[in-house]
């Protein structure tokens, strides 16, 4: 077990602009080198090339929507591209990367385990990180404190995005799943609202409500943790469910019977995801409840809940997989293929 080893690393503070210049200045080098790969590799994982010029009209929307609804993340997109020495709309389009490549276009396969537990136990919420484009070369960890606020965010990023998933200084622990349905647009895209939650929520009830004021932009669930609760919300259009339990998992099916109808996924994807969320709802309830980091990495490491690389670029596999101890302000993760790296941990 490494700590923090061969992960970049960035701890900021201050008000947002300054956040996002020292998350930019910290990685500019890797970020242009993004941008410059078949434009952050999006020509290498979708049907129809896209360009700069062509999304422009997206990036305004999305940029208008965010701004409007989290001003403080739009201050800090402007800091991130200040930073890196890139264009705003270059820093806004690491933010919408996935928001773009959409669900109608891009078929999926795969994308990430999660479960969380309470029961019996310190709070743990552990998942896989499943995407395309081989984006295990642009992992990132942030260690965030926003202005006056006692609370810090730890993050784990890719390429740039201010936010994916995490857990804050006082306890709370976001994770997530991709589900597929509704309609997508511009709105505030998940990975920022995550990370709006870990700057101001101090628990799950409280990320509740503020989840619910925001215009998010896309399909997903949020798996939410903290001592007292482990909850699933389950986002489609304009509205949220929740699913809770001591122990809770999901993968990329709707679980809700409100929600079941609206499910787009296709056949082939959605058996990969009920055979991932039967092998992490027996995996958890196997593992005894003082299990450690060690060995909810041996369970994400295990198939089918681990996507293996199939050599094909366009297609999910597992990237990263991560333990969240929010009781312990403790983030261990292991880079791309979970059954084959070490673990490195950061600590709030």
């Amino acid at each position: 077990m490494t700590v923090g080893g061969g992960i970049p690393f960035i701890r900021a503070s201050g008000d947002p602009f300054t956040v996002g210049r020292a998350h930019g200045e910290a990685l500019a080098g890797p970020l242009r080198a993004f941008l410059d790969d078949s434009l952050c590799r999006l020509n290498k994982v979708m049907p129809e090339p896209v360009t700069q010029d062509g999304l422009l009209p997206s990036i305004a929307a999305y940029r208008a929507a965010v701004a409007a609804a989290l001003p403080d993340q739009a201050e800090e997109v402007a800091g991130l591209a200040s930073g890196a020495g890139i264009t705003e709309d270059e820093a806004w389009l690491l933010q919408l990367r996935r928001e773009i490549m959409g669900y109608r276009k891009v078929p999926t396969a795969g994308d990430c385990t999660t479960y969380a537990r309470t029961a019996r136990s310190s709070p743990v919420l552990a998942q896989t990180i499943d995407l395309n484009g081989d984006l295990d070369d642009y992992i990132g960890v942030l260690e965030i404190a926003c202005g006056d606020s006692p609370r810090r965010s730890l993050v784990l990023s890719f390429g740039g995005l201010l936010g994916y998933l995490g857990l804050n200084s006082d306890g709370l622990a976001v994770g997530l799943n991709l589900v597929l349905g509704g309609e997508w647009r511009p709105g505030v895209p998940p990975y920022l609202a995550i990370r709006h939650l870990l700057d101001t929520a101090r628990d799950v009830t409280e990320a509740l409500e503020i989840l619910r004021t925001l215009p998010l932009a896309s399909s997903r669930t949020l798996v939410l943790c903290d001592r007292e609760r482990a909850v699933c919300v389950e986002v489609l259009g304009d509205e949220l469910r929740t699913i809770e339990d001591a122990e809770v998992a999901h993968t990329n099916h709707f679980l809700h019977p409100d929600f079941v109808p609206g499910d787009e996924i296709n056949v082939f994807a959605r058996n990969s995801s009920v055979r991932r969320l039967k092998a992490a709802a027996t995996g958890l309830g196997e593992l005894p409840p003082g299990a450690g980091p060690e060995e909810h990495f041996a369970l994400l490491s295990q198939s089918p809940i681990r996507v293996p690389d199939r050599g094909d670029i366009r297609a999910e596999r597992t990237v990263a997989a991560v333990v969240l101890l929010p009781d312990r302000g403790e983030l261990h993760v292991r880079p791309g293929d979970p059954a084959l790296s070490r673990t490195q941990v950061f600590s709030l």
